[in-house]
Formats: C-alpha cells, sequence, structure tokens
C-alpha cells in the first residue's frame, strides 16, 4: 500500500496473499506509475509480471477516470508466458470496477479464434512478436495507440530469432510512449535494442551478474 497502487488492487493481492513487495516490484512500480521508462535486469521467479502488471491495471483504472485512452503492448517470448502474464492480469485485476479488455495471442494455434476475439478493441495485448504481426496484416488489431510497451525475457525474445519482428512492430507504434524492458541477461543484442528503445531510462539491477539459469 505504499507503492500507490489502489484500494482495488490492494484487495485483489490480499486474495492471493500477497503481502510484501519483492525486490524489483518495490523498485519498478513506483518509476512505471511516474511514466519512467525502465531498463530491469530480473530473472524469471522474481515476481517481475507483477512489476510492470500492477502498474499497467493502476495506468488503467486512472484513464477511465481522466477519460483518457490507455493502451499497453505486452511482447513476450513463448506461448507459455504469454498464457502467465494474462493470466496475471486476470488475477491482479479480479476486483478492479471496470478490467480492462485483454486479448492473448500467440503462434501454434488456429488464428481465427483469435481474430474474433480481437473484435471490438482491447486495452491490452500480450502477444509473441509473430502472430502479433500476423494479426496486424489481417488488420484484426492495431497498435496505433499503444502508449506503454513492454519486453518481458528480452534476452530470450532475441535468442529465439525475433529481432526482424521486434523492428518492425517498433515501426509501427506511435513515436510517444512509455518503454520497459526486463531481461535476465544482457548480451549485446539486448544492450543494442534498449539503447534504441529506451529514453533516459530507470535502471533496476537486482544481482551483482544476472546470468541464465544453468539448465
Amino acid at each position: 500500500d505504499s507503492l500507490g497502487l489502489s484500494d482495488f488492487l490492494l484487495s485483489s493481492l490480499k486474495m492471493l496473499s500477497y503481502e510484501t513487495a519483492t525486490p524489483v516490484q518495490e523498485k519498478a512500480i513506483p518509476f512505471v506509475l511516474e511514466g519512467r521508462d525502465l531498463l530491469a535486469a530480473a530473472q524469471t521467479g522474481s515476481g517481475k509480471t507483477a512489476a510492470f502488471v500492477l502498474p499497467i491495471l493502476q495506468r488503467h483504472a486512472d484513464s477511465l477516470q481522466n477519460e483518457k485512452t490507455e493502451r499497453s503492448l505486452i511482447l513476450v517470448p513463448t506461448r507459455e508466458l504469454a498464457d502467465q502474464v494474462g493470466a496475471a492480469i486476470q488475477r491482479y485485476g479480479q476486483a478492479m470496477p471496470q478490467a480492462p479488455k485483454t486479448l492473448t495471442i500467440f503462434g501454434g494455434v488456429s488464428i481465427d479464434p483469435q481474430i474474433e476475439k480481437a473484435q471490438g478493441g482491447c486495452d491490452i495485448i500480450v502477444a509473441t512478436p509473430g502472430r502479433l504481426l500476423d494479426l496486424i496484416e489481417r488488420k484484426a488489431v492495431s497498435i496505433s495507440e499503444v502508449n506503454l510497451l513492454v519486453l518481458d525475457e528480452a534476452d530470450r525474445l532475441l535468442a529465439l530469432g525475433f529481432a526482424d519482428e521486434l523492428n518492425a512492430i517498433l515501426k509501427l507504434l506511435p513515436d510517444e510512449r512509455q518503454n520497459l524492458l526486463f531481461s535476465a541477461t544482457f548480451p549485446q543484442a539486448v544492450v543494442k535494442i534498449s539503447d534504441t528503445l529506451l529514453n533516459n531510462p530507470e535502471q533496476i539491477q537486482l544481482e551483482v551478474e544476472s546470468k541464465p539459469a544453468e539448465n
């Protein structure tokens, strides 16, 4: 309750038995709410999903009160992570008076149900890059009004060969937006895209040295 989150989000966290913020949540949430760009070294299991989902939900609620448009895009490397982030949005937003419309899209499954679900627009898109571009090409979704972009597990996104898709997506986004980049490691490819993407970012480094899981 010291991080600037509304009572309805705190109510959801209480139902989920979340009592204390993890270090990445404690550091990231205020920066995201302030509208700052963020570069965070965070391993899987550090609580990083809540570190960006909670302030995104807070900003959505604030935008409804202020009659503003808030659109967020969360890019992830795998179907499994897309499912996890989509489920987290539902859990953390369960007590919201008006939850954002969320679209979770990924490859390896039929595109038609995703196109159908995209009809009528959405507030938050959670997507793998290739399938997002497929839906954009079919004019099922638009990212022209996105004002907050998250790259989650950026090192895996680039390691899996999504560099071209990421560049194509970035060209379709508005120039003025908030950018958040989370990565467990920082190979040259991640450093390069962070230098291009982020504007005077706040930096969060939780370990002396971030390294990938041994397996």
